[in-house]
């Protein structure tokens, strides 16, 4: 049977703290567009990370719980919050069985991560927590590798050095997770999407590719530097801009909890 590959993000949290740009402000005027309230609300990230999506939500006027397995991860995430000079309070826990009360949120959130879970026992678990008529989103960030950038140079090189990466080619859409949604009972489906360039220096590109899935967080650390030193000659050779205008692409997919169904007899 060929090996599962799961990474280890708390072995990049520092590089993942300082490189990984977080969702851009204009997801929650999206989500607002949505129906998904914020201000004054109760939410759930689960899969947080170092809070990127946590710190914007509180930002915005959430109350904001965090979740993740990764301890290392959460101790960068309450050092970015205060100097974001926000509040969010940290679980370690996993997504499908967070330990949290019923009924205690009004959206729970999934930022970037919902590919790690157990679709289902996730679902099932989100369903548990959110209060009546809340909401679970499911957002993404990513890159997007198209003919001759330096994205798909870059996924190139991390699948040359890790075979076993299999994520590379992305375009920033996840269908599956609105059929994971509806299967678990999850209504008024919708999705919304939009493209930016996110500004990276050669050398905060190479910290944020140091922090994917394929290079630190599951390469030993002397393939990890290898790795790096070739990111570092492609980037001199192939594209010497002083700013590199990474496109990105943000997609979200937003569900209502559906009434329970009354108990006939």
């Amino acid at each position: 049977m060929a090996d599962v590959f799961v990474p280890d993000f708390g072995l990049t949290a520092n590089d993942y703290s300082r490189h990984r740009a977080g969702f851009p402000p204009e997801l929650v005027e999206r989500l607002q567009k949505s129906g998904v309230g914020v201000r004054g609300r109760d939410v759930l990230d689960i899969g947080t990370g170092t809070g990127g999506l946590a710190r914007l939500l509180a930002l915005a006027g959430a109350r904001v719980t965090g979740l993740d397995r990764s301890a290392a991860l959460l101790e960068q995430a309450r050092a970015l919050d205060d100097r974001a000079g926000v509040e969010v309070t940290y679980t370690v826990a996993s997504a499908e069985d967070t330990g949290l009360p019923d009924a205690a949120f009004d959206t729970v959130t999934a930022g970037q991560c919902w590919h790690w879970f157990d679709a289902p026992r996730a679902a099932a678990e989100i369903g548990r927590l959110l209060r009546p008529d809340g909401h679970v989103v499911i957002a993404h960030f990513d890159w997007l590798p198209l003919p001759g950038n330096v994205v798909a140079a870059t996924e190139h090189l991390i699948g040359a050095f890790n075979p076993a990466w299999t994520m590379g080619g992305g375009t920033g859409l996840y269908p599956r997770w609105l059929t994971d949604l509806a299967t678990a009972g999850f209504g008024s489906i919708e999705t919304f999407s939009f493209d930016l360039d996110v500004p990276y220096t050669p050398q905060s590109w190479v910290g944020r590719v140091r922090a994917s899935a394929g290079v630190g967080a599951s390469l030993p650390p002397d393939k990890a530097e290898a790795f790096t030193a070739e990111l570092t000659n492609l980037l001199r050779d192939r594209y010497p801009d002083d700013i590199l205008h990474i496109p990105h692409r943000t997609w979200a997919v937003v569900a209502t909890k559906r009434p329970a169904k009354p108990v006939t007899h």
